[in-house]
C-alpha cells in the first residue's frame, strides 16, 4: 500500500489551491487500488475539508505516515517531513537565492523532491502547470483595467468570482470601441488569455491585417517570437533559430506598439534575449499602448513598464514613461500596468481542477506504473541526501558559492 498525502499549504500569504480536486482523488484511489489518500486539514483551501470528507476521503491533522506528499507552493522548511517524497514547485532550478535554504534543508532531511516545473515529455514540453489560468485571469484583469480606466463598464474582480463560469458571465458587461490588443506568446498562458478575449467577443486577426487594416470593432493579434523580433543581419529565419541564437536578434515590437492600445504579455523570456520594449521606446511619440497586462511579470526586464509585481487586491498601478517611475493608475499620462505574479490564485477552484487533470493524465500513470520514459526520474531534483545527476549544476548554488 502506497500512502499519498495532500499537504496543507504553509507559505504566506495563504494559497487556496490544491494539486487535486476531491473527485480526482477518489478517481486516483479507484484507478490504483494500492494507493490510499489522506488529506491534511486546512481552513484556507477553496475546496473545503468537508468536500473531501463527504466523498469518503481520509481527512487528517497530519500526514506524517504518508509516503508521497503533494503540495503546490514551496513547503516552509520547518514543515518539511524527513525521508519523504515531495511534489511541489520548488523555484530552485534557476538558482533562486531566496530558496537556497529550502533546497539545503531538503538535502539534509533526505527528501526526494520532484518539481512540477521539470515534469516534461520527450520533446521537453511541460506536462503540468497553472499557465492556462494565469492567462485566463490576466486577460480578464486587462479588460477589468480598461473598464476602470475608460469608465465604460465595471467588472467584478476575478478573485471575488466563485468560479470561471461567474467570471465569464461578467464578460457580458464588456463594451469596447475599435481598439487593438497585441498578445505575445504561443504557450499555455497565451491560450488561456485568448479564451477570455474570444469570450469577450474580440476578433482575432492576422499579423498582416493587424498592422495594415483599420477595424470598426475590437481586434487582437497573437505574436510568435519571430513576429516581434528580427535578426540583426536582416535575414528571415524560423523560431528555432531565435531560440538558439537570440543574441543575434533585436526587438521589432515597436511596429505593433504604434498601432496597439492594450498589450497582454504571455511570453517566456530568457535572460539575454532582446527586451520587447525599453524605457526609451515607451517615450517615443509613436508608442500608442495605454495599458499593459504583464502576465509574464519579469521585473526590470523585457517590458519596461513592469517596475514591480502588483497584488491580487491591488492589481493596478501607473507607469510614467517620461520620468520612468510609478504613478497613479488613473493619471492622464500613465501607462496602466497590471503585473500580478500569482494570477491563478484568483480562481483557485478551477485552476486546481485543471492542474489535477493534467497530473492525472500525464504524471500519475508514470508514478504508479512504469516510468519507462523517465518522466518522474528526470524531474527529481534531490534523492538520497544529494542532488541527482541531472541537477548537479545546482551544487555550487546549494553551497552558497553562487
Amino acid at each position: 500500500m502506497v500512502k499519498v498525502g495532500i499537504i496543507r499549504e504553509g507559505k504566506t500569504p495563504p494559497d487556496e489551491r490544491v494539486p487535486f480536486s476531491p473527485k480526482q482523488l477518489v478517481e486516483l484511489e479507484n484507478k490504483f487500488p494500492d494507493v490510499k489518500v489522506s488529506v491534511q486539514k486546512s481552513d484556507v483551501r477553496r475546496f473545503t475539508d468537508s468536500q473531501f470528507e463527504d466523498l469518503g476521503l481520509n481527512l487528517t491533522p497530519n500526514v506524517e505516515d504518508c509516503d508521497i506528499l503533494f503540495g503546490v507552493k514551496e513547503v516552509p522548511i520547518l514543515q518539511l517531513i524527513p525521508n519523504k517524497t515531495y511534489f511541489f514547485f520548488s523555484h530552485t532550478i534557476k538558482k533562486q537565492p531566496y530558496n537556497r535554504k529550502l533546497l539545503q534543508a531538503i538535502i539534509e532531511k533526505n527528501i526526494t523532491l520532484v518539481d512540477y516545473e521539470c515534469l516534461v515529455d520527450q520533446t521537453g514540453k511541460r506536462l503540468v502547470g497553472f499557465g492556462r489560468y494565469a492567462g485566463i485571469v490576466g486577460a480578464y484583469n486587462a479588460l477589468l483595467a480598461y473598464g476602470l480606466k475608460s469608465k465604460r463598464y465595471s467588472l467584478k474582480p476575478a478573485y471575488k468570482c466563485f468560479d470561471k463560469n461567474e467570471l465569464e458571465n461578467e464578460l457580458k458587461k464588456v463594451s469596447l470601441p475599435n481598439i487593438k490588443f497585441v498578445l505575445t506568446g504561443r504557450g499555455r498562458v497565451s491560450q488561456g488569455a485568448m479564451e477570455i478575449l474570444d469570450k469577450a467577443g474580440i476578433e482575432q486577426v492576422s499579423v498582416h491585417d493587424y498592422l495594415n487594416k483599420s477595424f470598426n470593432h475590437a481586434v487582437y493579434v497573437q505574436l510568435a517570437v519571430t513576429d516581434y523580433n528580427k535578426r540583426l543581419d536582416g535575414e528571415k529565419r524560423d523560431i528555432f533559430d531565435f531560440f538558439e541564437n537570440y543574441s543575434e536578434y533585436e526587438s521589432d515590437f515597436m511596429r505593433f506598439a504604434a498601432v496597439s492600445d492594450i498589450y497582454i504579455a504571455c511570453h517566456f523570456w530568457k535572460e539575454g534575449s532582446p527586451f520587447i520594449f525599453t524605457r526609451e521606446d515607451a517615450k517615443k511619440p509613436n508608442f500608442n499602448i495605454e495599458l499593459v497586462a504583464d502576465i509574464s511579470c519579469d521585473i526590470d526586464g523585457p517590458v519596461a513598464s513592469t517596475l514591480r509585481p502588483s497584488t491580487i487586491k491591488k492589481p493596478l498601478y501607473g507607469y510614467d514613461a517620461e520620468n520612468e517611475k510609478e504613478i497613479d493608475f488613473y493619471s492622464t499620462n500613465a501607462i496602466g500596468v497590471m503585473a500580478v505574479d500569482n494570477l491563478p490564485c484568483e480562481l483557485p477552484k478551477d485552476a486546481s481542477t485543471d492542474f489535477g487533470e493534467e497530473l492525472m493524465n500525464n504524471v500519475i500513470p508514470h508514478l504508479f506504473g512504469d516510468d519507462n520514459q523517465s518522466i518522474i526520474k528526470n524531474a527529481t531534483i534531490a534523492q538520497g541526501g544529494k542532488l541527482t545527476e541531472r541537477f548537479n549544476y545546482l551544487q555550487i548554488y546549494l553551497e552558497g558559492k553562487e
